[in-house]
């Protein structure tokens, strides 16, 4: 008899059709074309909102008015049948090849009570499009984790917006620093043979390539603590040097000593004018703020390497706001700057102590040290400072962005902040953009990035971040 014929199934996968919330385009205007192959529904409901937040200056009104001129580019393109969708293939440059999708009737609502609440709009929209597409997968995405929670209570797919996201976990962000057994360099040695010298009071190794980054740091189980100075894959070639331990009147930068192994590594960074951009992360009370400020100053003062130091941070209050501050920029900025503050006294009592520091540092301060909004950062141009961005968790990848382009010649830029302490709604500890930057920048040869983990604040600052 002769065989029937099998059609094979197709193995090509449907495109999902995801449902973007209003805050997903704020955060990110370009997120349209961040999904690949799959397609893009706007409810009614999402472009009301965006015209709501077009008008005024802050980035979110500008992320508003940049999404909204993305779509219009988008319906623009082409003269077709709008239920059969607009391609995105060409706005994208072939990164996005699914297609857009406009909502162009009133939706069957939940309950009438329920109408006005946004929320359910867009359940009334998952609703009709899952019946009125029972062949493709629709998503809802957001970052309205009570709309999450919605949507998947009346069984509704509902994701957060994944492309922002550094790493999967914060606990995969890299820690700049790593421990190893003395034994290491034997096994080093092992691969090829290793070479060592001495060169300005530090010992030096070079040998075959091993897997690291520049300016990673390696803690020998003895305490001695080495430095990637070089890592070549192409060359096949690994340069590590050791670091010098500050401490000492004549070691400390400004009477500040390191404490321990990470604060060492912290100040190699920090005194490094080779080293462009470094990174800090860590809990409260590991010295962040102090060993900038005083490797800011010493730099500043001695070295003449700036002009300046300038402070700034994100303006996100722990609790309910004050509202508004009377005066000047900087009188405005001075409640957030309480960290700047503490830490030049404590560095201005070390100089009326004489404790290797310049006796005119006091009076010498107010001209070098000054504190800017982070508000009117956009535009500047940075020449021969020392820019210091404290509590960076806050701030999303665009405004990293916005402040790091700000560099000019000369200009050093460091970021700190606390994971741990994310105190914007709409950021986590992977989409943030202190974590956006480290693991962007990572590899490079002028970035540091370090996790400070040990407080040396107070036993009681210690015992606090261990128990609360």
């Amino acid at each position: 008899m002769p065989r029937k014929s099998v059609k094979k199934a197709s193995l090509t996968p449907v495109p999902r059709l995801f449902v973007l919330d209003t805050n997903i385009l704020l955060h990110d205007p370009y997120s349209t074309l961040k999904f690949k192959e799959h397609d893009i529904f706007i409810p009614f409901v999402t472009l009301e909102e965006l015209d709501g937040k077009k008008v005024g200056t802050q980035d979110v009104n500008r992320n508003a008015r940049q999404a909204t001129r993305l779509l219009d580019a988008i319906v623009s393109q082409v003269s077709i049948n709008m239920r059969d969708g607009f391609p995105l293939i060409e706005v994208s440059a072939g990164a996005a090849t699914g297609k857009l999708y406009l909502q162009q009737e009133g939706l069957p609502f939940l309950a009438e009570e329920h109408v006005r609440k946004n929320d359910n709009l867009y359940l009334a929209v998952l609703s009709f499009l899952t019946k009125m597409r029972p062949t493709q997968s629709v998503v809802m995405v957001t970052k309205d984790l009570n709309l999450r929670i919605k949507a998947r209570a009346m069984g509704f797919a509902a994701e957060d917006y994944l492309h922002d996201h550094a790493v999967e976990d914060a606990d995969l962000v890299y820690r700049g620093i790593r421990n190893e057994p003395v034994e290491f360099l034997e096994t080093w040695a092992d691969s090829a043979p290793l070479r060592s010298w001495k060169e300005k009071g530090q010992v030096y190794y070079q040998g075959a390539y091993f897997s690291c980054e520049p300016n990673e740091f390696i803690l020998f189980d003895d305490g001695s603590l080495y430095q990637v100075v070089a890592a070549n894959r192409e060359n096949d070639e690994v340069r590590i040097a050791s670091v010098l331990d500050r401490k000492g009147p004549k070691a400390a930068v400004q009477g500040i000593a390191n404490r321990n192994a990470e604060q060492q590594a912290a100040f190699s960074l920090l005194m490094d004018p080779d080293i462009d951009f470094v990174a800090l992360l860590g809990p409260a009370g590991t010295g962040k703020t102090l060993l900038t400020l005083a490797a800011a100053v010493h730099q500043a003062m001695n070295g003449r390497l700036y002009d300046e130091i300038i402070f700034t941070r994100a303006t996100i209050p722990l609790g309910d706001d004050i509202g508004f501050l009377p005066g000047t920029e900087e009188e405005k900025m001075r409640p957030w700057a309480g960290a700047l503050d503490d830490n030049l006294e404590v560095l201005i009592g070390l100089a009326e102590k004489g404790a290797g520091c310049p006796n005119t540092l006091s009076d010498t301060l107010k001209d070098l040290v000054s504190v800017k909004a982070i508000t009117f950062m956009r535009g500047r141009t940075f020449q021969r400072k020392f820019l210091i961005i404290d509590e960076a968790q806050n701030l999303t990848p665009k405004q990293v962005k916005t402040l790091i382009t700000r560099a000019g010649e000369g200009t050093k830029i460091v970021c700190m902040g606390n994971l741990a302490q994310i105190d914007s709604p709409y950021l986590s500890e992977a989409s943030s953009g202190l974590a956006y930057a480290v693991e962007r920048f990572k590899g490079w040869p002028h970035f540091g990035a370090l996790v400070l983990s040990k407080g040396e604040r107070s036993r009681l600052a210690n015992e606090g971040n261990d128990r609360l």
